[in-house]
């Protein structure tokens, strides 16, 4: 989830660049206009964690590439980001969706029903630890999209890396934290938590991993 200020998805990439390649990349159709309209108009300033539509368009690209048929997310918020997946899953996948907010993922409900999504996505409320650590242990998952409490991250990555197939990739949001992540005079929790987490998965031999400056950034992590 980025916060960015309006019309801006990055403060790394020159402004004229970004609005360059968003012209020039897959614009949002309607329902996803319309769902970014709806986020807007009920969370206010909450708003500012939905992903942007380049992410988006890039995440169903990589979903449908890889013939992904089972997917978590951890931080679903208004459902733009599963919805990107679960289009990328096709009819036949399967998407888990953890989150904590009733009221935030009933405009997400209502989305997916509209986008004729809704029956490939589950939705599981409650602590994204807990419901991970309820399902079984093994393979389960081709891909997943982490984007919740940044000091939770590490957590959510070890279990989600337990039931990832081999091959399978790993999304993680907002792991430049607005850049604060490279001052080493920056602190407060989730900056030290995603800096932490930046320096394992580097050092991590299970996977391989690019972090790209992509919004707030995104690591997108592959299990070897």
């Amino acid at each position: 989830m980025t916060s960015p200020t309006a019309g801006r998805r990055s403060r790394f990439i020159d402004p004229v660049i970004e609005e360059y390649a968003a012209a020039h990349s897959t614009a949002p159709d309607s329902l996803q206009q319309e769902l970014r309209r709806v986020t807007r108009q009920r969370t206010g300033s909450a708003a500012g964690m939905q992903i942007g539509g380049d992410q988006a368009v890039l995440m169903e690209m990589l979903v449908r590439a890889m013939g992904a048929k089972r997917a978590v997310e951890i931080g679903t918020f208004t459902g733009y980001s599963a919805l990107a997946v679960a289009r990328g899953l096709g009819p036949d996948g399967h998407l888990l969706c953890c989150d904590v907010s009733e009221e935030w993922t009933s405009i997400a409900r209502a989305a997916w029903q509209e986008a004729g999504v809704a029956d490939r996505i589950e939705l599981r409320l409650g602590p994204g630890l807990e419901t991970l650590r309820s399902l079984p242990p093994g393979e389960q998952f081709d891909f997943a999209f982490i984007d919740a409490d940044k000091t939770g991250y590490a957590g959510y990555y070890e279990e989600v890396l337990a039931r990832l197939r081999p091959g399978g990739l790993i999304l993680l949001d907002n792991m430049l934290q607005d850049g604060r992540v490279a001052d080493s005079e920056a602190d407060g929790a989730s900056v030290t938590a995603i800096r932490s987490l930046n320096d394992a998965l580097a050092a991590d031999p299970r996977v391989r991993v690019a972090l790209i400056t992509l919004g707030d950034g995104v690591s997108v992590v592959q299990k070897v």
